[in-house]
């Protein structure tokens, strides 16, 4: 017996009824041979983990543009405290840990430099628009490995693609918007329990807002502190799926009242927010000055490191290369590019 059928042994003999077991993958679209130590999730968590799309998250927006304080959100930060969430509630509902991970750290691959600013100024430019969960998708499935992608499972791409929320519910009662597995719909859930609580943590670390400038209401129900939000958020999750016998991921109707006024106050006073705003008003000018220069001299496009995969549209190939910049490398390159560079005397 090798590894791989020894772990998905203990799958079955662990998880509960409702899990997703490796061996029930769907499979790949491209077909290859199994992993002898790696289940199916346990081998798309690590082609993840070690691409380079997910490297960049490190330097993209999650709130506050290209923050010099150390200690502010990345979307990589985003993407870990998502993944711990989600396993935490996961572990506890006896729900696949492996794909639950390998989902969460793959649903934001697609998202653009400077935040949500970035993908509303793609969505404008580019001829089908633009949304990061449609780029998260394209990444994994042509862009990662030269225009090879990953070759991820059903599953995980499933979870991928259904994971977006926007402003409208948490978990969609049409089936057609949720993740198939539980897993999934777990890590739409982390999703939000994640950026509510940490994009609040970081705009009272920037000043932007005080801790009582939150409604009262809001306090109570939450905490005073991140953790204190974390806990209550995870713990409502855990309580009202299991009273469900974890026939369904669910939360109770009074938090997730509680998590949608809490978002809407965060759209209206943080993302929103003057001074945020401004911000992301010269970095959508910046993307679409690079944007119009890339489809205007296509031969520069690939100088600069971005590539035109067969048959596309020079439009898209430059959305690409635009939708994968860190907000730094597009900052340098605006630079490079527009700005008079001081003449260097050898």
């Amino acid at each position: 017996m090798t590894i791989r059928r020894s772990i998905e042994k203990t799958e079955n003999d662990l998880l509960g009824m409702t899990a997703c077991r490796s061996q029930q993958s769907r499979g790949r679209e491209r077909q290859e041979e199994p992993c002898r130590i790696r289940t199916v999730f346990q081998v798309d968590r690590d082609r993840i983990l070690h691409s380079k799309s997910f490297r960049r998250l490190k330097y993209k927006t999650q709130v506050f543009l290209a923050p010099e304080g150390d200690h502010y959100r990345t979307r990589l930060t985003h993407t870990l405290e998502v993944s711990q969430i989600a396993r935490t509630i996961a572990r506890a509902l006896r729900l696949n840990e492996d794909l639950t991970e390998a989902i969460a750290l793959g649903h934001d691959l697609g998202h653009t430099p400077f935040g949500h600013a970035g993908e509303r100024v793609l969505a404008e430019l580019l001829p089908n628009g633009f949304h990061h969960v449609s780029q998260s998708l394209r990444v994994v499935d042509v862009l990662e490995k030269g225009g090879s992608g990953l070759n991820l499972s059903w599953e995980v791409r499933d979870g991928i693609s259904n994971h977006s929320k926007g402003r409208g519910p948490l978990l969609n009662n049409e089936s057609a918007a949720l993740p198939t597995t539980l897993e999934g719909q777990l890590v739409r859930l982390a999703d939000i329990i994640a950026y509510v609580s940490h994009d609040l943590d970081d705009a009272i670390r920037a000043g932007l807002i005080n801790n009582s400038d939150v409604p009262e209401q809001l306090r109570g129900q939450f905490g005073e502190k991140h953790s204190q939000r974390i806990n209550r958020m995870v713990s409502d999750v855990i309580e009202t799926s299991l009273s469900a016998s974890v026939s369904q991921v669910a939360v109770s109707h009074n938090m997730e009242t509680g998590i949608k006024t809490l978002r809407e106050w965060l759209y209206a006073n943080v993302y929103q927010a003057d001074a945020v705003e401004a911000e992301f008003r010269k970095a959508k000018r910046i993307l679409r000055e690079l944007f119009r220069y890339f489809v205007d001299n296509p031969g520069e496009l690939i100088i600069c490191g971005g590539r035109h995969q067969p048959g596309d549209a020079i439009e898209v190939a430059v959305g690409d290369f635009l939708a994968g910049m860190t907000d730094r490398f597009a900052l340098n390159l605006y630079q490079h590019l527009f700005l008079p560079q001081p003449w260097k005397n050898c």
